[in-house]
C-alpha cells in the first residue's frame, strides 16, 4: 500500500487535548489496554495528517512529536486505527503475530501479501478471522515463545484452520511494513530486539506463570526439518538473510544465563535507567526486556544464541521481573496483558556495587557512530555555486555599446566580465582621464555618455565618472540572469534578477509570533517539502499558502520565532549565507 511515496499531503496540525483524549479511548477500547498503555501508544503531542496513497485511497495518519507515524486509518475502512510498526515496537503484543522465516521478509518489505507456504507460527486464539489485523515477525528458529519485532501489519485473509493445514493462497493481505514510504517518514529507526511471549498475538502468561499453546503451521508439535531450514537468526541483532553455514551453538547453563541477564538488568539501571526522567515510566515488560535487558549483555554474547530469558532459570520475563522487583532492585505493576516496570532503584547496593562492563549496546553505540561519521562525510553540503549575469539589451542602449566595442552582444557576463570589458572600452578609445586614471572622460565618447545618461543628469555633471560608476551604470542598462548550480542537480539558468530568501518573524493573532519564509524557489527548494522538514525541525506546525498575485511562489510559515533554525535548515541545503536576509518585526521599537 505504502510502495511510493504518500501523495496530497496536508499540512500536520496538532491534535487539541480533547481530540488526543478521545484517540486515546478509541485506541483503549479497540485494543482492549489498560490507560497506561494507551498514554503510551498514544502520546501528548500528537498531530494529525491527511493523505492519499499512490491508488488514491484517502487516509489520515497519527505522527508522535519527534515524527515517527504511530496511527493510520483509511477511510475505505471506516476510519479503523491502524498501528504502524512504530507503535507495535512499543507493545510486541498489541496485534495477535504471525511468524515467518527471514527469507521472506525482504519480500514483504517490497510490499507483497503473505503466502500461506511462508507461515511458521500462527495465534492460538479461536477468535482471530478475516479481516482482522495481524502483526508479522520474523519466526525465531529453535525458540517457539520467542520472535522478533513486528516488521508488518495486514489482515488475515483466511481462516486459522486453512493456515493450519497449509496450501497455496494468500495468507496476509499486507497494509504497511517496516521501510515503506509510510516507515520512512518517520525516523527510520532500525527494529528492537527479540521479545519471549507465551502466545503469539494473544494473552501473556497465566496466573502461574505458565507458557499459553504456541501453534505451527501444518505441525502439531515442532516445526518441521524445513521450516527449520529456511528459519534464520535474530532479526534484532544479526543478518536477516539466512546463513549458509551457521555455526555450532555455544552451549551456556542456566544458571550462567540468569547470571548474565540480571547483570545486564544492573548494567542498564546504573548506565541508562537512572537518568532517565520519571515521565519515562512506567515501561512495558516486553519493551524493557527488548531496550533494557538483551542490549546490556555483555559484548560477545552474541555468539551465544541461548542466552535469553527462556534458557534462563526463570523461564518467563514476569518471573524474572517480580524476582527483582522482590530484591527492590526494580518495582512491577502485574497488569494484563504484560507486567509494567513503574520504576528503578538507582540506589541499590548491587547497582552501585555493579562493575561496568563494554556491553552489546555500546559496541552497537560505537558502530552507529561510526556509520554517523561517514554519513556527515558523504552528506556534507557543498554551497550552492551562483553567479549574477547581465546581458546586453539593444533597447536600452547597452546593445549599442557592446556592437561598437566590438564585443560579444548575445553573451551573458558576470560582473567581473562586464568591469574588464568597460576597461578594455575605454583604454582602446583613450578615455581615461589623466590626472586621475580612476576616473572616465565620458563625455568624449557618445555611446558612453548615452548609456550612463540618465532622464536628470546634465552634460555637465557626467564629464567625468569613476570607473566603478561607468560600470553599474551600464549593468542597470541590462537584462538581469542568474546561474545555479548544487551537487548532484542540472544548472539553472534564468532570466530575472535573484533576490535573497525572505525570513521575518512577525507576531500574529495578539501576541502569538510566527516566522514566514518566502523566495526560497530559486534556489531548488519545494515549499511542501520544506514545511515537512521545518515541522521536525522546530516541533510545531507548519503551512504553506501562494502569495497574492504570485502563483508560482509559496510562502511557508512556521509556528513561533524561528529565524536561526530556518536559516540553519537553507544553510544545511546549501543556500549561502549572503543570499538569505532576516528581519525580526516582534522586537518592539
Amino acid at each position: 500500500m505504502f510502495k511510493k511515496p504518500l501523495s496530497n499531503l496536508k499540512t500536520s496540525a496538532p491534535l487539541r487535548s480533547s481530540d488526543r483524549r478521545k484517540l486515546k479511548q478509541r485506541v483503549i477500547a479497540t485494543y482492549n489496554i489498560s490507560p497506561e498503555i494507551g498514554d503510551i501508544l498514544v502520546p501528548e503531542g500528537l498531530m494529525s495528517r491527511r493523505f492519499a496513497t499512490n491508488t488514491n485511497e484517502q487516509g489520515v495518519a497519527y505522527w508522535s512529536p519527534d515524527g515517527d507515524p504511530l496511527w493510520f486509518s483509511l477511510a475505505k475502512d471506516g476510519d479503523e486505527l491502524i498501528p504502524t510498526v512504530y507503535t507495535l515496537w512499543k507493545k510486541y503484543d498489541l496485534l495477535p503475530c504471525i511468524t515467518t522465516p527471514a527469507a521472506v521478509i525482504p519480500v514483504l518489505m517490497g510490499g507483497a501479501d503473505l503466502m500461506i507456504p511462508g507461515v511458521v507460527q500462527i495465534p492460538s486464539s479461536q477468535t482471530l478471522v478475516p479481516p482482522q489485523l495481524v502483526a508479522i515477525a520474523q519466526y525465531i528458529k529453535d525458540c517457539p515463545t520467542t520472535f522478533g519485532a513486528p516488521l508488518a501489519v495486514g489482515r488475515l485473509a483466511v481462516d486459522l484452520g486453512k493456515l493450519k493445514a497449509g496450501g497455496k493462497g494468500k495468507a496476509v493481505h499486507l497494509l504497511h511494513s517496516w521501510k515503506d514510504c509510510l516507515f520512512n517518514v518517520g525516523s527510520k529507526v532500525d527494529p528492537p530486539g527479540v521479545v519471549e511471549v507465551q502466545e503469539v498475538g494473544g494473552s501473556k502468561e497465566g496466573a502461574e506463570g505458565q507458557a499459553a499453546e504456541t501453534v505451527i503451521a501444518g505441525e502439531q508439535d515442532e516445526p518441521s526439518a524445513e521450516v527449520q531450514e529456511v528459519g534464520g537468526t535474530d532479526f534484532g541483532e544479526g543478518n536477516p538473510d539466512p546463513p549458509a553455514d551457521p555455526a555450532p551453538r555455544h552451549l551456556v547453563q542456566q544458571p550462567q544465563v540468569s547470571t548474565i541477564l540480571r547483570n545486564a538488568v544492573l548494567q542498564a539501571i546504573r548506565g541508562t535507567l537512572k537518568s532517565l526522567p520519571t515521565s519515562s515510566f512506567p515501561v512495558p515488560a516486553g519493551t524493557f526486556y527488548s531496550s533494557y535487558i538483551l542490549p546490556y549483555r555483555p559484548a560477545g554474547t552474541s555468539e551465544y544464541p541461548l542466552i535469553d530469558i527462556k534458557h534462563s532459570t526463570y523461564k518467563s520475563l514476569a518471573a524474572f521481573l517480580k524476582v527483582l522487583d522482590k530484591q527492590g532492585i526494580l518495582t512491577i505493576k502485574d497488569m494484563k496483558p504484560e507486567p509494567l516496570v513503574m520504576s528503578v532503584a538507582a540506589s541499590h547496593s548491587e547497582v552501585l556495587s555493579h562493575t561496568p562492563y563494554v556491553s552489546l549496546r555500546d559496541i552497537q553505540l560505537k558502530e552507529e557512530k561510526r556509520e554517523k561519521r561517514e554519513e556527515e562525510e558523504k552528506a556534507k553540503v557543498q554551497e550552492m555555486e551562483i553567479k549574477e549575469l547581465w546581458k546586453p539589451h539593444a533597447p536600452s542602449g547597452s546593445g549599442r555599446f557592446f556592437s561598437e566595442g566590438g564585443f560579444d552582444s548575445s553573451a551573458l557576463y558576470t560582473y567581473a566580465e562586464l568591469k574588464a570589458t568597460v576597461i578594455k572600452y575605454i583604454t582602446a578609445r583613450q578615455l581615461v582621464n589623466a590626472h586621475d586614471q580612476s576616473y572616465v572622460n565620458v563625455s568624449q565618447d557618445e555611446v558612453l555618455l548615452n548609456i550612463v545618461a540618465g532622464k536628470n543628469d546634465s552634460d555637465e555633471s557626467l564629464e567625468f565618472l569613476k570607473r566603478e560608476e561607468v560600470v553599474q551604470k551600464l549593468s542597470e542598462k541590462m537584462q538581469n540572469w542568474y546561474e545555479i548550480r548544487a551537487e548532484g542537480r542540472e544548472p539553472l539558468l534564468r532570466k530575472g534578477q535573484l533576490k535573497p530568501v525572505s525570513i521575518v518573524a512577525k507576531t500574529r493573532q495578539g501576541r502569538r509570533a510566527n516566522t514566514l519564509v518566502s523566495g526560497f524557489e530559486p534556489f531548488l527548494l519545494e515549499a511542501e517539502e520544506m514545511a515537512e522538514e521545518l515541522r521536525r525541525i522546530c516541533a510545531g506546525s507548519t503551512g504553506v499558502s501562494s502569495l497574492p498575485g504570485k502563483a508560482v511562489r509559496s510562502e511557508v510559515l512556521v509556528q513561533g520565532k524561528q529565524i536561526k533554525a530556518v536559516t540553519d535548515f537553507l544553510l544545511s541545503r546549501g543556500v549561502p549565507k549572503k543570499w538569505i536576509e532576516t528581519a525580526d518585526l516582534t522586537v518592539k521599537k
